[in-house]
């Protein structure tokens, strides 16, 4: 049974850092593209940061490009999100999924594992 499990969420005021944490079972990471999403309140989803697990190569949406980091730890099947210089527009729920990973991108109809998410509020 494969299962995503997000961590590290809670509220901030705006400037802040936090780091997300997700632990995933039940799925080798190679050969797999692993990401972070978001969704606020009122809005869809949408794809924030993946990784590719082979190589490490990254991607990100403009919106967090140079304050959001995102990185992994193949021998512990985990994958980091760094948030710094947080805004309240990164208020949202997060979550990590992964699939298989031919092309590198964030787009959610691709992803095909989900965690159940962890809120983040950031506060001005």
């Amino acid at each position: 049974q494969v299962q995503l499990v997000e961590s590290g969420g809670g509220s901030v005021q705006a400037g802040g850092s936090l780091t997300l944490s997700c632990r995933v079972s039940g799925l080798t990471f190679r050969g797999k593209c692993m990401a972070w999403f978001r969704q606020g309140r009122g809005k869809e989803r949408e794809g924030v940061a993946a990784i590719m697990s082979n190589g490490g190569n990254t991607v990100y949406a403009d919106s967090v490009k140079g304050r959001f980091t995102i990185s992994q730890d193949n021998a512990n099947n985990t994958v980091y999100l760094q948030m710094d210089s947080l805004k309240p527009e990164d208020t949202a729920m997060y979550y990590c999924a992964a699939r298989t990973c031919y092309i590198l991108n964030i787009r959610t109809s691709e992803y095909n594992y989900w965690g159940q998410g962890t809120q983040i509020t950031v506060s001005s």
